[in-house]
């Protein structure tokens, strides 16, 4: 690794999703972060979804970015249970779930979107929740293998009806002990 990318990586903070953050901003890292999936024909909705979806779906959560010097280079959402999702897993009381996890391209494998994940995995342990979940296209092999990687493991698919593809649920216990 050279100097330059060590410094961005540890100058690299995650925090709240501020009110003078830009959603524009944030919904354009989001398409350019879901662009080699939208390239293969994968219609996730951070592919395309505009400001107010952006709006939306954070106000359905909390969100977390990764910023460097201000300048945000990763998000995520974390979602509390409830019932509404229509997966029974989802719905559980005692699982969170993970939304738009995205990390600016030129920033990614570099453990940014570990960071993400692990701040999510302590805000949901630190709710009380026994598990996180979130989903994923089950044709984009490199990302399944990436969650399983970070301990999760698939226990249930889902058709959405605004996405073309068939996801797994993939979920990790988080609780201690």
């Amino acid at each position: 690794m050279d100097d330059e990318s060590t410094r961005s990586k540890s100058a690299v903070v995650i925090r709240l999703l501020r009110e003078e953050d830009s959603l524009e901003a944030l919904t354009g890292l989001l398409h350019r972060a879901y662009k080699a999936l939208a390239d293969i024909g994968l219609r996730f909705l951070a592919t395309w979804q505009d400001v107010e979806i952006t709006r939306q779906r954070i106000a359905e959560g909390t969100c977390f970015v990764a910023v460097i010097d201000d300048a945000i280079i990763g998000t995520i959402t974390f979602k509390m249970p409830h019932a509404g999702h229509g997966v029974p897993w989802l719905a559980r009381p005692d699982v969170g779930n993970i939304s738009q996890l995205a990390v600016e391209p030129a920033f990614q494998n570099q453990g940014i979107g570990g960071r993400l994940m692990r701040h999510a995995e302590e805000y949901a342990q630190g709710r009380g929740l026994a598990e996180l979940a979130s989903d994923t296209s089950e044709q984009a092999r490199h990302l399944i293998a990436w969650y399983e990687r970070l301990g999760y493991r698939g226990v249930d698919f889902v058709q959405w009806e605004i996405v073309n593809y068939r996801s797994v649920v993939m979920s990790k216990s988080v609780t201690t002990g």
